[in-house]
């Protein structure tokens, strides 16, 4: 049996933000984050639970965030957006908290656009076998 992946939809709008997402919820993994790496693929993201802000220090690529309130059902169930940022500049710096936000997926810049994400849709990053 294969290892559930993370999937990440916008269940307001019916569309993708990600297929293949890693999930970043050690110490390690949010430290590390997307740095070093030479590119993020569409269909990829990274999900940091339980973030309110991030950096883009020693970063080699722009990247999309998506700032989430805590499940809108108790420990599970959607997530809705609080915060969008747009093609974060590498070494950037801090990318100032969203007020409120209980998580954050880090994804290929363009694709907040391509999802139609906006502020007030609901988020569900859920496992999936495959």
């Amino acid at each position: 049996m294969s290892k559930p992946r993370l999937v990440a939809c916008n269940a307001s709008r019916g569309t993708s933000l990600a297929e293949r997402i890693e999930d970043g919820s050690s110490l390690w993994a949010k430290f590390i984050g997307l740095m070093g790496r030479g590119s993020l693929p569409q269909g990829d993201g990274l999900w940091l639970p339980g973030e309110n802000g991030i950096h883009m220090l020693f970063m080699r690529f722009p990247i999309d965030a998506v700032f989430v309130s805590p499940p809108l059902a108790g420990k599970t169930g959607p997530r809705r957006v609080l915060a969008l940022r747009r093609s974060l500049r590498p070494w950037l710096g801090v990318v100032w908290f969203a007020r409120g936000a209980k998580g954050v997926l880090e994804l290929p810049a363009g694709t907040i656009d391509a999802s139609r994400t906006a502020v007030g849709d609901e988020i569900v990053i859920e496992a999936q076998q495959g």
